[in-house]
This record gives structure tokens, sequence and C-alpha cells, in this order.
């Protein structure tokens, strides 16, 4: 299980580094167009619109999959974690019992 977890923080990480790459190449070519504006002729403009178009076109793209791996993963640990409980009921309780018996003990002895 505590593969499984890491490759899940892996992938997204991955996914994470690749989606900042794309918002900082888009971010790029805007500073681009905006510094060549004031000297550009209407079809370059144009052009360098069509450019960052199609870069933030890729970088939705990417977050529409990063989305759905990361809902993907998420319900794969959900899984996990359930199968876990049905398997492993005394295990749990006993964790949870020992959860509430050390915040119970703590607000009391707020007191």
């Amino acid at each position: 299980m505590d593969t499984e977890l890491n490759a899940i923080h892996d992938t997204v990480e991955g996914i994470k580094e690749k989606l900042v790459n794309d918002l900082r190449g888009v971010r790029a070519d805007i500073d681009d167009l905006l510094k060549d504006v004031a000297n550009s002729t209407t079809e370059e403009i144009a052009a360098a619109r069509a450019k960052i178009e199609g870069t933030l076109g890729e970088a939705t793209s990417r977050l529409a999959d990063a989305r759905i791996a990361v809902t993907e993963k998420a319900k794969g640990a959900a899984d996990a974690t359930h199968a876990y409980v049905r398997e492993n009921p005394w295990k749990v309780f006993g964790v949870a019992a020992a959860a509430a018996g050390f915040i119970i003990g703590f607000l009391l002895s707020r007191r």
C-alpha cells in the first residue's frame, strides 16, 4: 500500500511539474507578445496570438488530463482504504478509539 501511495505521489508531482512548465511557457509567450505589440504589424500580432492560444490550449488540455489522473488516483486510494477497513475492522476501530481517547484526554487536561 505504501508503494502504491508513493507511485501516486510521484505521478501527481510529475503532472504538477509539467503544468507549471506549461504555464511558465504561456507567461513567457505573453510577455514576448506584449513587448512586440508596439512594433508589430497586425499579421505579426495575429500570429503571436495564435501561438499563445495554442500553448494555452495545450496547458488547458494537460490540466484536464491531470485532473482526471488525480481523480482516478484518489478513487484508487479510497478503494484501497475501504478494502483495508473491511478486512481489518478491529484495527481501525482500535486506532479510532485511541485517537478519541487522546483528544478527550487533551481536552480534559486543559481544564
